[in-house]
């Protein structure tokens, strides 16, 4: 049993909304997070099959001083295999349905960037990881008694790493890597600048000679979708169809709620050819962050005009335009990503089993379930 932190606490809470905590409790201890309440709200009500979504909180006074997405869902443990490697536990699962199927409770969110705890500005820094302990201990305890025995820690970032292990590593987790997030600094003015200190000589030949097709494209900034909606799906389920690795699968509902987080912070690039919808780029922004969170595009007409390149480039016209400093481009793609001057931000994920054999067998299985090297994974664009 872990020993109660009264001084830094009074209570802590698993909510089955985030509604529960409210906009603005959440918002104070993710003051910096791009993916705040309004984009979790619009995760949690769209619809997703197979999840269901879950907010931890500590309290102190009444008032949150931390907070946790979390989620439940059946996790297949080949999800991070690449599809060759996904072709002997397909074998597996034909011979023993459900073997590779566990339920799985994680900390954090299929759909955000990193796994994070938001602290209030109150809570020390030395008070950080038993809180975080006191909370993952109460998360195992809630969950449990509903058949949720594989703990997960969702895509942890480099730089909180320490916290989790010191919070984490104690209570049995073993720590695997996880896919990297990428990055673009805008630290050049013009994108004249960009070819010339980003790229090299190759890559800024290569990207001339594709970006000759931006005459023909015609790209068109949107609140609302509803007119396109069909569309998008159509032009998503390509795009979902060639991922490499699938984890959840968005819904219409998500979409037209992804708009809903707030003009100032979330808008959708549309590319035209003519009258034909091929592409749509789905980002979130702040004061000083360009977060590229979904881009779906029709696979044959798409690359034949390179409009993943157009979009990546309209993307960082767009950040010159409005003062942004990072372009932040995500998972997957990556040697496109480091081509174009990116650099890559480390994850782990972190799990534990309840039972010890399974855990025992998990920690041994581990070295084949983690994810791959970004560099061997599939280009999708």
């Amino acid at each position: 049993m872990i020993a109660w932190a009264a001084q830094t606490m009074d209570e802590i809470r698993l909510h089955n909304s985030i509604r529960d905590i409210g906009r603005d409790a959440w918002n104070d201890c993710f003051a910096t997070n791009l993916e705040g309440y309004d984009y979790l709200l619009a995760t949690e009500e769209a619809g997703i099959h197979g999840f269901e979504w879950r907010y931890l909180a500590a309290y102190k006074n009444d008032r949150a001083i931390a907070t946790i997405p979390a989620f439940l869902t059946d996790y297949h443990l080949d999800t991070t295999l690449p599809r060759g490697g996904k072709k002997v536990t397909d074998a597996i699962q034909k011979l023993f349905p459900g073997l590779l199927t566990l339920k799985l409770a994680s900390i954090g969110s299929p759909l955000t960037e990193y796994g994070q705890i938001g602290f209030h500005p109150s809570v020390d820094a030395h008070e950080r990881p038993m809180l975080l302990t006191h909370m993952l201990h109460h998360f195992e305890q809630v969950v449990e008694p509903m058949g949720y025995r594989l703990l997960g820690l969702k895509d942890i970032p480099a730089h909180d790493e320490s916290l989790w292990n010191e919070a984490a590593l104690p209570l049995g987790y073993k720590s695997v890597n996880g896919l990297p997030s990428a990055y673009l600094d805008i630290d050049f003015a013009t994108v004249d600048e960009y070819f010339a200190t980003k790229l090299s000589h190759a890559t800024r030949k290569d990207m001339r000679r594709k970006l000759r097709s931006q005459d023909k494209i015609r790209v068109e900034y949107r609140e609302t979708i509803d007119d396109v909606l069909p569309r998008v799906m159509e032009l998503y389920a390509d795009t979902h169809d060639r991922a490499d690795m699938q984890f959840e699968e968005l819904t219409p509902a998500f979409f037209k709620n992804f708009l809903n987080v707030g003009k100032e912070n979330a808008l959708c690039m549309l590319y035209w050819a003519g009258t034909e919808l091929l592409a749509a780029n789905f980002l979130l922004r702040d004061g000083t962050t360009l977060l590229d969170k979904f881009f779906v595009m029709d696979s044959g007409t798409g690359r034949a005009h390179h409009l993943y390149f157009i979009s990546w480039f309209t993307n960082v016209d767009y950040c010159l335009k409005h003062g942004l400093t990072r372009f932040q481009s995500g998972q997957a793609a990556y040697a496109n990503k480091l081509r174009l001057g990116s650099k890559l931000v480390t994850t782990r994920m972190m799990f534990r089993h309840k039972n010890p054999i399974l855990n025992s067998v998990l920690r041994l299985a581990s070295p084949i379930l983690e994810a791959d090297d970004p560099m061997t994974l599939k280009e999708a664009a």
